[in-house]
């Protein structure tokens, strides 16, 4: 659109001083003569530039006047950019948008913002993970969302795979996993986009309620999750070394308790079901000690009773 043109070129003056024809048709990837176009249109709307012809002229704002647009000052633009700047799979419009607002900014914090986005490197994935492929629905949900526009989706539930035409509300990145909520007949859902195996954006426009706390809504499902993942409790004893992989292991479910008599370290772990419990604490062997429930130690027996039946005595 010409106004977005006629801003940038503005930005792009604001930044340099001092621009021509040709440098503004570069940048904006426009005709030179379409760029004299936007210049001599800014003058005429008033805007204090002028052209000062011949070898080293240009055009140039009046006086040095400034029009600060992005409204930022020199800490939020350094927060800006080692947020956004960090990411090493920031997308391409991101790259752009970055590019374009460091001509924006005011000279002073020019420099300090373009090497806050070079000061930190994010890797996501972690050590032995293989690199998890951005899923293919984000795109399309998220023009859904903004433009809020029903959505019909194939998703694979646990009953199988089902059609459902629902009112995309938000999109949530956790974990490098992404999930859609959404408002449908039966009320608010969430829906894993991993899950999702067909997806059609509709004309039909989505209603959204005015007093949406997407936030909010977050919280309250993963509080729901949490608490899912954590219906069984164990007492657990282990080394002060271990006590530490064990709480990595167990993430938020795990609570260090304090040091006991003999010197290891006694913790509280939890997850959905005692057998998950014991799967989960069956890797450190003998290392870790398991005091309550009986239901815990009694899946840690069937699982070493399983593992000596295979491979003590067994088929070679």
């Amino acid at each position: 659109m010409r106004a977005d043109r006629l801003v940038a070129t503005l930005l792009l003056m604001q930044a340099r001083g001092r621009v021509t024809a040709a440098e503004v048709a570069h940048e904006l990837e426009v005709s030179v003569a379409t760029a004299r176009r936007d210049l001599e249109a800014l003058s005429t709307a008033g805007i204090p530039v002028y052209p000062q012809p011949g070898r080293g002229g240009g055009w140039s704002l009046v006086g040095g006047a400034r029009t600060d647009l992005t409204g930022l000052t020199a800490s939020e633009a350094q927060a800006l950019f080692l947020l956004v700047g960090s990411s090493s799979r920031r997308s391409a419009d991101a790259t752009s948008a970055l590019r374009k607002l460091v001509r924006a900014l005011p000279a002073t914090f020019r420099a300090e913002a373009e090497a806050a986005g070079r000061a930190v490197l994010v890797d996501p994935v972690g050590w032995g993970s293989a690199a998890r492929s951005r899923q293919p629905w984000v795109e399309d949900l998220q023009g859904a969302v903004v433009r809020r526009r029903q959505v019909t989706l194939v998703y694979s539930g646990r009953s199988g795979e089902s059609e459902r035409t629902v009112d995309p509300w938000a999109l949530v990145d956790k974990g490098d996993l992404w999930y859609l909520v959404a408002g449908t007949p039966a009320g608010r859902r969430t829906f894993r986009l991993d899950r999702i195996a067909g997806l059609s954006v509709l004309d039909t426009p989505a209603p959204r309620p005015d007093d949406l706390d997407v936030a909010g809504i977050w919280e309250s499902v993963v509080d729901e999750a949490e608490q899912q993942r954590s219906r069984v409790t164990a007492t657990v004893l282990t080394t002060p070394f271990l006590a530490r992989v064990v709480r990595d292991q167990f993430g938020r479910h795990a609570t260090v308790l304090g040091p006991d008599d003999d010197g290891r370290v006694r913790l509280e772990v939890a997850s959905h079901t005692a057998r998950s419990v014991a799967e989960k604490l069956a890797g450190f062997g003998a290392a870790v000690e398991v005091l309550e429930p009986a239901s815990v130690r009694d899946e840690l027996g069937v699982l070493g009773a399983e593992l000596v039946a295979r491979y003590v005595g067994g088929r070679r």
